[in-house]
C-alpha cells in the first residue's frame, strides 16, 4: 500500500474496528493498539501534511483574488486538476489554521510533487512568486497601461487613471504627457498584487538611480532636462534602427534644436496623426495641428513618441559633435542616412532617394 493520504485514512479504519473488537480488549493488546493507533495517526498526519498532493507535471501560476474563500480555493485547485485529494487538502488548511480571514490574495506558483504544508504555507502568509515584467517596444501610454495590467492584479484602466492624475504626477514633476519618461526598457520582478501607485514608484525609483551624475551633466552641457533627453531620444530611435548611426542623428536633432529650427522629424508626425502604418510621411500627414508635428511647430514635442531604449538615451548624451543640419535615408535600402551641412545638399540627397524609390517601385 502507498504511504499516502488514503493509505493512512485505510489503516486508521483497521485500528479503530480491531480496539472495537471486544477479543482485543486485553491489556497488552489495548497497549499495542494505543501504540500501533498513534503510530497511524502520525503516519496520517505526515501524508496529510507533507506528501505530494500536486499531481501536475510542470510549475503553474494559481491567482487568489479578493473574494476568494477557503471553499473556493479547495475547488479551484482540484477543478483546474492541480491536487489529487481535495480533501487532505481541506484537512491540512484546518490543521493549519489557513481559514477564509488569513487566506492571502495574490499570483502563487505550485510546483509538481508540492504538499499540502507548503500549499497552506504559502496561502497563509503570502509567499508570491514575483512576475517578470519585461517592457519594450512601447508607444503611448496606452499600450504601456495594456502592458502593466496584462501582468498584474489591476488593469489598464487603472494604469490609465493614474497615468492621468495629475496630482500624483506631480510628485514626480510629471504630466500625462511626460509620464512615459519614469519607465524604462528592461525586465523587472513585481508583486501580482502591487497597487498601481506603488508599481509607478518602483519604475520610477529605477529611473532615478539610471539619471547618475554623469548623464545628469551630460545632459545639463547638452542644455537639456532628462525628459527632454529622453523625449529626443523617441524621436532618434524611431528615426533610425542604426545603433550605432544614432548619435549622428541626435547631432542634428541638437544642432536644429539651438538653432531654433523645426526639427521636422517624420517620427513625430506619425505619432501625432497616430497612424503607425505610415511608411512615407506627406503633406497630408505634415499638415496635422499637433504639438508633436515638429513640422509645424519648433523645439521639442511635450513628451516622449515611444519609450527609448537605455542606449538610445545615451546616444543623445554622447550625440557626435559636427554641424550637419539635414539628413535622408541612402538610396540603398540599407538603412543608414546620407547626411548634409547645406540645404543644396540635402536636396541633393534627397531627389537620390526618391529617384530610387521611383526606379524600383516603392
Amino acid at each position: 500500500m502507498k504511504l499516502n493520504f488514503e493509505g493512512a485514512q485505510m489503516w486508521f479504519r483497521k485500528a479503530k474496528i480491531w480496539l472495537l473488537n471486544p477479543a482485543n480488549r486485553k491489556p497488552a493488546y489495548i497497549i499495542g493498539g494505543v501504540l500501533a493507533t498513534g503510530l497511524i495517526v502520525f503516519i496520517w498526519l505526515l501524508a496529510t501534511l507533507f506528501l505530494s498532493n500536486v499531481k501536475i507535471k510542470e510549475a503553474k501560476a494559481f491567482y487568489i483574488y479578493d473574494n476568494y474563500t477557503l471553499d473556493s480555493i479547495a475547488n479551484k485547485l482540484h477543478s483546474e486538476q492541480l491536487i489529487s485529494n481535495e480533501g487532505s487538502f481541506r484537512t491540512a488548511a484546518g490543521l493549519l489554521g489557513l481559514n477564509d480571514k488569513n487566506i492571502r490574495i495574490g499570483r502563487y506558483k505550485i510546483e509538481p510533487g508540492s504538499g499540502n504544508f507548503t500549499l497552506v504555507r504559502m496561502f497563509k502568509n503570502g509567499l508570491q512568486t514575483p512576475v517578470k515584467i519585461t517592457l519594450n517596444n512601447i508607444r503611448t501610454i496606452e499600450e504601456l497601461a495594456g502592458k502593466l495590467g496584462s501582468y498584474l492584479k489591476s488593469d489598464s484602466t487603472a494604469f490609465m487613471h493614474l497615468f492621468r492624475d495629475t496630482t500624483f504626477l506631480s510628485r514626480y514633476s510629471l504630466d500625462s504627457e511626460t509620464v512615459m519618461t519614469a519607465f524604462l526598457p528592461d525586465t523587472y520582478e513585481m508583486y501580482w498584487d502591487t497597487k498601481p501607485d506603488e508599481v509607478f514608484e518602483k519604475f520610477a525609483n529605477v529611473t532615478v538611480k539610471f539619471w547618475n551624475k554623469k548623464r545628469l551633466a551630460k545632459a545639463d552641457s547638452l542644455q537639456l532636462t532628462p525628459q527632454q533627453v529622453y523625449t529626443l531620444a523617441s524621436i532618434v530611435e524611431k528615426e533610425t534602427n542604426k545603433v550605432d548611426e544614432r548619435p549622428d542623428v541626435a547631432g542634428v536633432y541638437l544642432n536644429r534644436f539651438h538653432q531654433n529650427m523645426p526639427l521636422q522629424a517624420d517620427p513625430t508626425v506619425v505619432f501625432a496623426n497616430n497612424d503607425f502604418t505610415i511608411k512615407r510621411v506627406t503633406g497630408k500627414h505634415t499638415a496635422i495641428d499637433s504639438p508633436y508635428n515638429t513640422y509645424k511647430y519648433t523645439g521639442l514635442p511635450p513628451g516622449p513618441i515611444c519609450m527609448p531604449e537605455k542606449s538610445s538615451i545615451d546616444a543623445v548624451l554622447n550625440a557626435t559633435n559636427h554641424d550637419y543640419m539635414f539628413f535622408c535615408a541612402k538610396p540603398d535600402l540599407s538603412g543608414y542616412h546620407s547626411f548634409a551641412v547645406t540645404f543644396q545638399q540635402h536636396v541633393q540627397n534627397a531627389k537620390a532617394y526618391r529617384d530610387f524609390l521611383d526606379k524600383n517601385g516603392y
